[in-house]
Formats: C-alpha cells, structure tokens, sequence
C-alpha cells in the first residue's frame, strides 16, 4: 500500500490571449482538511470550485491555493484614468480662465502621477468564461502535482515506519520471552526475600501460595504482551494492506494505544530487563508517532 504525507509544494503556470498566470500551492500538516485560497480581486467566484476540486482528493492537511496574474503583451498592463484627468483638466481650466495659468498640454498631464496607471485585471480585455475554464484546468495540473508530492513523500514514509515497527516486534517479543519463566523467577524472588525478614519465624505454607500468586497475579503482563502484538498486527496491515483512504488518524490511535501499554508495562515490571524493553518501546512509539504525524 502507498501512504501519502499531508506535506507537499506545486506549481502550475499558462497564458492566454498574452494574460499569463502562477498557481502555487503549499500543503503542511493538519487535523482534518483545511483549504485557504488567496485569489486577484475579481476572482472570489474561483474559490468555491477550487475546494471542491482540493476535497475530492484529500483527506487531511492545511492547503493554500495562491493565484497571480500578468500581461505578457506589451502596452495592455497600463490605462489612463479619465476621471482623475477630466478632474485636472477641468481644475487647470478655472486658472486658465483667471489668467493664472497656460492652457497645459496633453503629453504633461499624462505624465501626472495617477493619470497612468496599471490595470487591476490584466484579463479584463479577455473572454471571462474561456479564461476561467481555462485556470480551473491549470489548476487541476496543480492539484496532480500536489497529489504526486504528497505520495512521493509518503513513500518516503514507509519504509521508516516499518523499520520501527519491526524493532517494537523484536521488543515484544523479548519481553514475551521473559514472562515464559516470570512465574518461578518470583517466586524464588519473593521467598529469598521473605526468608530474610522472617527468619526463623514460622509461616503456613498455604499463606505463603496466597501472597505469592498474588504477587504474581499482579506483576502479569501477559495481557499486555497480547496486546501490544495485536497493535503490531494491526499496524503492519495498515502499511502492508490494501486499505483505502487515509490511515494516518489510524495510526496516530494505535501510537497512543503502544504508549499505553508501554506505562502499563513499566509499572508492574519489577524486572531490570523488562523495564529497560518498556523504556525503549516507548521510545520507539514516539519516534514512530512523529512519523505517523505527518501522514493523511
């Protein structure tokens, strides 16, 4: 099975009728699926289709869309403000009139700041529709390559997860060898030190199998071993299997579940071997649960 990362970059890019374009869009890590677009004024009406577009074929991850626009023809980029022109003209006019001022000429008001100006929609000269079908396209590319980094980075992923995962096995497994001979090692355990405190004191033997199976009932981790290699189990189906969607939320529940069970085994080991087994496991299942962070 290939598993995707939730972290990506793509761009996409086009021109029509001398209107040239930049798509660019960033995905990065996310609890559920989150979409942000940063459109040209005048383009709003694209966001509504971009997401739909971003949902079909994500699950999770926080991704920004960002559009920009350009002319790449010569003398379209620019328009001259007739209002702001009209207003100077007529204003010199009243001085002129005074006899304040020379009627002034054409080619020194167009150099006036603000009577040229650079058009806010570099496609305003182009057919709407066309060049709307034409970005949703360029768009769907951008949404291709997005898709293809997210996978590449995921397959990236796989390999490390699964290499983590046989280390917990191994640890499991050591730890399950050593609860075989648990039972007799407490108990010897436990009677060298109640020989110690008792002495010579006298104690009925049918108390001293209470106290001991007790004590041995306590510090039993075979449930916990269970357990853990069921989440083994179901971990490596996850990776290996033909599961559909996203498993990264899977995941992340199993990492939690390894981690509990990590502490449980900490707790009633009174073994240094198995403390040190459920030390390094939940090391290991916070190496992997970083990982795991990073898959939709």
């Amino acid at each position: 099975m290939t598993i995707n990362s939730m972290t990506g970059f793509a761009r996409a890019s086009g021109s029509l009728e001398g209107v040239g374009w930049l798509w660019e869009v960033k995905s990065v890590n996310g609890r559920g699926l989150e979409v942000r677009c940063r459109l040209p004024s005048g383009f709003d009406y694209l966001e509504d289709k971009l997401r739909k577009a971003v949902k079909a074929r994500f699950e999770r991850g926080n991704i920004n869309l960002h559009l920009q626009l350009e002319s790449r023809t010569a003398g379209v980029a620019y328009r001259v403000n007739q209002d702001f022109l009209e207003e100077l003209l007529t204003l010199a006019g009243n001085y002129v009139e005074d006899g304040q001022a020379r009627r002034p000429r054409m080619d020194g008001m167009l150099g006036l700041r603000g009577v040229i100006e650079p058009k806010e929609d570099p496609a305003a000269d182009v057919d709407a529709e066309t060049f709307a079908a034409a970005l949703l396209t360029s768009a769907e590319e951008l949404i291709n390559s997005l898709e293809q980094a997210r996978g590449e980075e995921g397959a990236q992923l796989h390999p490390v997860l699964l290499a983590q995962l046989d280390e917990i096995e191994t640890l499991v497994g050591r730890a399950s060898e050593i609860t075989k001979s648990w039972p007799e090692r407490t108990r010897a355990k436990i009677k060298a030190q109640m020989a110690l405190i008792l002495e010579a004191a006298e104690l009925e033997e049918g108390r001293l199998e209470q106290e001991l199976a007790l004590l041995t009932t306590k510090a039993d981790i075979s449930e916990e071993i269970d357990r853990l290699t069921g989440h083994v189990a179901a971990t490596r189906e996850l990776l290996e299997g033909s599961t559909k969607g996203g498993v990264g939320r899977r995941l992340d529940f199993i990492c939690q579940e390894f981690n509990r069970e990590a502490n449980t085994l900490c707790s009633k080991a009174h073994d240094r071997d198995l403390t040190q087994i459920g030390l390094d496991l939940k090391v290991l299942v916070d190496k992997m649960r970083e990982q795991v962070q990073n898959i939709e």
